[in-house]
């Protein structure tokens, strides 16, 4: 094997790995890798943790790096030094066919060819050059060929920063989310100990109140049972002795037989009672909210996928609805009722659905229009005359003209959307409880937008779409169709 040419490995280690250049105001990461100051920093944009080093991909928690003054000097006296003077000569070749130096390059053919080539029929009348200007020439198209394959190559990899800090993002959504879970099990969780306590506390404390009670209770009617039965007893004894001894004395006995009828004493009292009742209550509603809980729960993680075809009672005249009402046209100008539903001035329709409660999202296919605008609206959004659509007025919707996308804000609609891909097919998502809008591209996942969060209060929502072309009346080249678990309308 050659060794290797100590004027190349000189110059790969003063050329940077990103732009495969000699090092620009060169940094060193903590891992040891070294990079021109803004090409770390173009690949590190927008980062708020996890900062990966491109070529060992090891990762750090903040944006950390040091300038290599030392490689600076270094990369700047290599500037100067004849490195192509370092290589072997290389032979020159010869034309095979009459073995003489090609000095010349046939345009025509795009070859190199010698003195006696030039004088052959084969190319007599071909362009030709000397060889050093050809050299010269092609290699001024392969540089500049090379730089729109860098360009495109930095393209390429802005895409996978932009993809990993996606990721990044989103695995850090996800581990956030995961510790609030834990959090409100373990908040929960000592809710319900604190609950048990206090309720068998009060539980154990009425138990011995029951049994102090009872056991005066008890007493009593045992101190009663016991004074009638020795009463009884005497009198029995009374009437076995003979008449003049069993009469001496008669009024006394027979007052003594006449007692009050006893009274049976309260055992235990309303407020006792009242007390057990107020803790069933306390039970019962320690299981309401028990329940409550399991249904927030199973709500919050149910998503609803929503079959929502237009309200032709909402429909703007000029918009043209299918038999099914799947899909909408841009028309000629209909004769129908105005009645308080329909849309008059702006050509909008709503979706029959209305959402007061939990997380639904649908899809929806535009085709060859001009402008459309789609989202959410409240139930009681403007129908007559100029609409503001804004989020102030009831509409969460984004718009799309002549290739350009931006969601309709206060007080003007902010900046066109930088979009991948021009979107074909939407996914518009509902979070009702969580007071969140959002639209994604379809076809690639990609977020379009996501509105602030807001408060619905109550209030019934309903999809909202937008159409218009300004082309010809009758025109029906626009197009609105739901897609519903992956069948069209």
């Amino acid at each position: 094997m050659a060794a290797a040419n100590p004027a190349e490995t000189l110059l790969g280690e003063l050329t940077c790995s990103v732009c495969l250049d000699y090092f620009k105001d060169p940094v060193s990461l903590d891992c040891g890798h070294h990079f021109c100051q803004a090409c770390i920093t173009r690949c590190w944009e927008g980062l708020r943790t996890n900062f990966c080093c491109p070529e060992c991909r090891q990762t750090f928690s903040q944006r950390n790096f040091k300038p290599s003054r030392h490689l600076r000097n270094i990369v700047e006296a290599s500037r100067s030094l004849p490195l192509k003077s370092t290589k072997e000569p290389e032979a020159e070749r010869v034309c095979e066919k009459h073995k003489r130096v090609l000095e010349l390059f046939c345009q025509v053919d795009q070859i190199p060819i010698c003195m006696v080539c030039l004088l052959s029929r084969d190319h007599k009348e071909h362009t030709v050059v000397p060889i050093e200007e050809a050299d010269e020439d092609y290699k001024e198209q392969i540089q500049s060929r090379m730089e729109i394959l860098k360009k495109e190559r930095e393209r390429i990899l802005s895409f996978k920063w932009s993809g990993e800090n996606k990721s990044q993002e989103l695995l850090k959504q996800l581990e956030t989310e995961k510790q609030k879970i834990v959090s409100e099990f373990q908040k929960l969780c000592q809710f319900l100990k604190e609950q048990e306590r206090l309720l068998l506390a009060q539980l154990e404390e009425l138990n011995k109140e029951i049994e102090k009670r009872r056991d005066e209770y008890v007493a009593k009617l045992s101190e009663e049972i016991s004074s009638f039965s020795h009463l009884i007893s005497e009198m029995e004894q009374k009437c076995q002795l003979p008449a003049s001894e069993f009469l001496q004395d008669i009024k006394g006995t027979l007052s003594r037989c006449e007692r009050e009828k006893f009274q049976n004493p309260v055992a235990f009292s309303v407020e006792l009672k009242w007390r057990i009742w107020e803790s069933s209550q306390k039970n019962a509603s320690l299981e309401t909210i028990m329940e409550k809980f399991k249904d927030s729960l199973s709500s919050r993680h149910k998503l609803n996928v929503e079959n929502v075809p237009f309200d032709p009672d909402t429909a703007h005249p000029n918009l043209i609805l299918s038999a099914n009402r799947g899909s909408v046209t841009w028309g000629r100008l209909q004769d129908l009722p105005n009645n308080p539903e329909r849309f008059d001035t702006e050509p909008c329709v709503l979706g029959c659905e209305k959402f007061t409660s939990g997380r639904h999202y649908w899809w929806m296919n535009v085709t060859e229009e001009e402008l459309w605008a789609m989202g959410v609206a409240r139930e009681s959004v403007r129908r007559k005359g100029q609409i503001s659509f804004t989020p102030e007025h009831g509409i969460w919707a984004v718009e799309c003209r002549e290739d350009q996308c931006w969601a309709l804000t206060s007080p003007e609609p902010g900046t066109p959307l930088s979009l991948s891909q021009e979107p074909y097919m939407i996914r518009v998502y509902l979070d009702y409880e969580g007071g969140r809008v959002a639209l994604f591209n379809a076809g690639n996942g990609d977020p379009i937008f996501t509105f602030p969060p807001a408060s619905f209060a109550g209030e019934r929502l309903r999809p909202f779409f937008k159409l218009r072309h300004r082309g010809a009346a009758g025109l029906r080249s626009s197009l609105f169709g739901f897609t519903f678990l992956g069948k069209r309308f």
